[in-house]
């Protein structure tokens, strides 16, 4: 459960606090006869020391902010089914193992059960917002009615929206998810090698 305003109030008063992270890419380096027809990168050295200039020894992630842009992202289209969305999930994660390198542990949360307060907050919410989305369906479905009509041609139906309140403690998405994280976690700890280089413990509470 979040505390209201403490983010804002964390920067007001350690406005030093927000760091900007560095991210060592690949360099990308012509091939053989120089035209840039044909290309290829030079991985990252990570053995090398962190370009943020600091060794991390934990990383923590709380993993529903990283759920909720993944499958459902503000600023682009929703994924089209779950596996690209857990594929989304992964990405994101390795990419932030890649930027801190963390050398003892990883841990990795997922939320749980609210409090009843809470609980209540977001149901709220989420009522409404299921709410205005039938709405909007119900506008839209009369302004195709309406354009037929006039002989217009109407826009191609969307298809039905993802429901994002799936993202909750006890659902069978979740519980999908933390299927999906016990796998990839196994996975990258026995055949990544940036993984395995690190050494870091990894923990799972789900």
């Amino acid at each position: 459960m979040g505390v209201p305003t403490f983010f804002r109030w964390l920067c007001t008063r350690y406005p030093k606090v927000i760091k900007d992270a560095v991210e060592k890419a690949c360099i990308e380096v012509p091939g053989e006869g120089g035209d840039g027809a044909n290309t290829y990168d030079i991985p990252v050295d990570f053995e090398e020391p962190n370009p943020n200039g600091i060794e991390f020894d934990n990383l923590y992630l709380d993993l529903n902010g990283i759920i909720h842009p993944c499958c459902h992202p503000e600023d682009g289209m929703t994924p089209e089914n779950e596996d690209v969305m857990f594929l989304n999930i992964m990405r994101y994660v390795d990419r932030l193992v890649r930027i801190v390198r963390p050398r003892k542990l990883l841990y990795v949360a997922i939320d749980g059960v609210a409090p009843r307060a809470k609980m209540n907050q977001q149901r709220a919410r989420r009522f409404k917002a299921a709410q205005e989305a039938t709405e909007q369906m119900r506008e839209e479905e009369k302004l195709r009615r309406q354009m037929v009509k006039e002989g217009r041609e109407p826009p191609s139906k969307k298809g039905v929206p993802w429901d994002s309140n799936v993202i909750t403690p006890g659902t069978p998405f979740l519980d999908r998810v933390a299927q999906m994280l016990q796998w990839y976690i196994s996975d990258r700890m026995t055949n990544d090698p940036l993984w395995q280089l690190l050494g870091f413990r990894c923990i799972l509470s789900d």
